[in-house]
């Protein structure tokens, strides 16, 4: 799992002014301690925090990931901005052929391992996790037909697109090292323009998820994300870090 985790979450303002997004608090702890242990909980292993600015802070913060069940390395690209694409590029030597890619703002309550078998079945070099959102809480961006992604395309969308990309990718390793042949080195590119790139060409599968998504980009997400959590602490329903 690549966790991309170097934004610099400009839009909480404040609340990020002297750290980085990943640890804007939320339920009493940073965000990124919530995500590593549901991502626990979910039955992964290992994660790779992807970090940028004052991305020490959150190796501080979150160590060799032991407290939250998880064994975590780091790969920094700070100061040099590679775009996401470009800084999961950069940690391939980190990651497995096959691995898994998640936004460092988004907590989303999914079956991780099913997501990865639908991957595996599909045959193509990446998967993406959509979720029907009729343009309700962003504007959609993705064409989801029959069970599969016709087309993905945040920049130029179309009527026809009903659901937006949940957060969630899978991808086999060759998808990055194929779109950054040619481009300068070190490669500086976007996740979403290689999502596209795949859409376009027939070579990116679906997985639709029904669950909603949480994320913490916008201060109103940010506390939505908190008035759950902190209801799930009072009720017992989130385990709490030792």
């Amino acid at each position: 799992m690549a966790i991309l985790a170097g934004g610099l979450g400009t839009r909480l303002g404040e609340l990020c002014r002297d750290k980085p997004k990943p640890l804007a608090e939320v339920a009493g702890e940073p965000f990124i301690h919530h995500q590593l242990r549901l991502l626990s909980e979910k039955g992964l292993e290992e994660a790779v925090i992807l970090a940028g600015y004052l991305g020490e802070m959150i190796s501080d913060s979150v160590g060799d990931g032991a407290k939250f069940g998880l064994k975590v390395s780091y790969s920094f690209d700070w100061p040099d901005l590679l775009g996401t694409g470009g800084a999961v590029f950069k940690a391939l030597p980190l990651l497995t052929d096959k691995f898994m890619v998640l936004y460092g703002d988004s907590y989303l309550d999914l079956d991780y391992l099913a997501a990865v078998r639908s991957f595996e079945s599909s045959g193509q070099p990446a998967l993406m996790t959509v979720y029907k959102n009729d343009n309700l809480q962003d504007r959609s961006n993705v064409l989801y037909q029959d069970g599969s992604i016709k087309l993905y395309d945040k920049k130029n969308r179309t009527e026809d697109m009903s659901h937006i990309d949940y957060g969630l990718s899978c991808f086999k390793a060759e998808a990055f090292r194929d779109f950054a042949h040619g481009l300068d080195c070190p490669p500086r590119f976007d996740l979403a323009d290689l999502c596209s790139s795949l859409s376009r060409e027939g070579r990116l599968a679906g997985f639709l998820v029904e669950e909603r998504f949480y994320e913490i980009g916008s201060l109103s997400g940010l506390k939505e994300l908190d008035e759950l959590l902190t209801n799930k602490k009072r009720t017992g329903g989130l385990r709490e870090m030792t």
